[in-house]
């Protein structure tokens, strides 16, 4: 592995004893070693050449030519959000999220987010937490301004942030704002979902933070996390726009383009993500990869509960919904079989 001797700084120096995060090349998938094995502000592949490099406190691992691919996205990304009112210069406000926003500028949304989180934290994660007294590693896909990284580091779990965006109000840039409230910063990493920088088996939970539907292929994005996920292991995704009817997805899609062009003068779709689920979609994804979804249903109140039957009243198209879809993903049966095997032979 080649290193320099400047030392990493910021949150990716301060991260390091809370992690032993093995990285992967994404263009090649060599092998590149452990951030804890040396000082150095660099990982470079034995076999290509390619660096994970940290800068500006985020650790870069998107290749160059797929942030070319991503740049008119994160672009037009950017502009949207920008003009909705994103982000604060204070880190009270970062640390009030998801439950309560302070600018009051996107209260409706931080209430769905802060509503989905606090259902995942009475229904999902008390039963992870006890299997895993001492804190669990989870990556959080989408992280976006780090608030989920936050408030997982101040529950004892050691949480990786990533994210295509690294601004510092809306993107990865942000985790600077939580430095003051946590002993030990977490890692924030730049990198897309479908070519994850991580070795094989380093999360007990992976989790999607209202990120799957900005995948392109489903099934790639899965198979990715489930690489990186240790068995027994926790897939979970939150607040993607989920729809009974096929037909609803694509025209929402077809609604939220036009809404787009007008308003902001692009449609938004130099990156075709699938941008919606269906039971269908979900169980193909079961089928392929074995997995058992349980289906969560937080309240949002009754307008929101509402929101179907006004849609079907006056004609139009059914509303999204957003539910979190956990998976517990266990060991399979062979590799149970090779387990007990290695073992026996210790014990000889």
């Amino acid at each position: 592995m080649s290193v320099s001797s400047t030392t990493l700084t910021t949150a990716a120096e301060s991260a390091r004893p809370l992690h032993s995060t093995s990285f992967s090349c994404p263009a090649c998938r060599t092998e590149m070693g452990r951030l804890d094995d040396s000082s150095s502000s660099y990982v470079r592949c034995p076999n290509c050449s390619f660096v994970i490099q940290e800068r500006n406190g985020v650790l870069r691992a998107l290749r160059p030519e797929r942030e070319q691919y991503f740049r008119q996205f994160v672009e037009q990304y950017e502009t949207v959000r920008t003009r909705e009112g994103r982000g604060s210069s204070s880190a009270d406000f970062y640390a009030a999220l998801p439950f309560r926003d302070l600018t009051g500028k996107n209260t409706w949304e931080w209430n769905i987010r802060g509503r989905t989180f606090a259902h995942a934290l009475k229904h999902i994660f008390p039963a992870i937490e006890a299997a895993h007294p001492k804190g669990f590693d989870l990556l959080d896909i989408g992280a976006g301004n780090c608030w989920m990284s936050y408030q997982m580091a101040k529950r004892g779990h050691r949480p990786i942030a990533l994210d295509l965006l690294d601004n510092e109000t809306d993107g990865l840039g942000a985790a600077r704002f939580y430095s003051e409230y946590l002993r030990q910063p977490f890692l924030t990493v730049q990198a897309e979902m479908d070519y994850l920088p991580f070795s094989a088996a380093q999360f007990d939970v992976v989790f999607f933070n209202a990120s799957f539907h900005y995948s392109v292929d489903y099934e790639e994005t899965v198979g990715e996390a489930l690489r990186c996920l240790r068995r027994p292991g926790h897939l979970i995704i939150s607040d993607s726009p989920f729809y009974r009817g096929e037909l609803s997805g694509p025209k929402m899609i077809e609604e939220k383009r036009l809404g787009f062009e007008k308003r902001y003068g692009f449609r938004s779709d130099s990156v075709p993500s699938r941008e919606y689920l269906t039971r269908p979609i979900l169980d193909r994804l079961a089928h392929k990869f074995g997995l058992r979804w349980k289906t969560l249903k937080p309240w949002y109140g009754m307008n929101w509960a509402l929101r179907p039957l006004k849609a079907s009243l006056s004609g139009k198209r059914e509303p999204s919904k957003f539910y979190l879809f956990w998976a517990e993903v266990q060991r399979s049966a062979k590799a149970e079989r090779a387990q007990v095997s290695r073992d026996g032979s210790r014990t000889k």
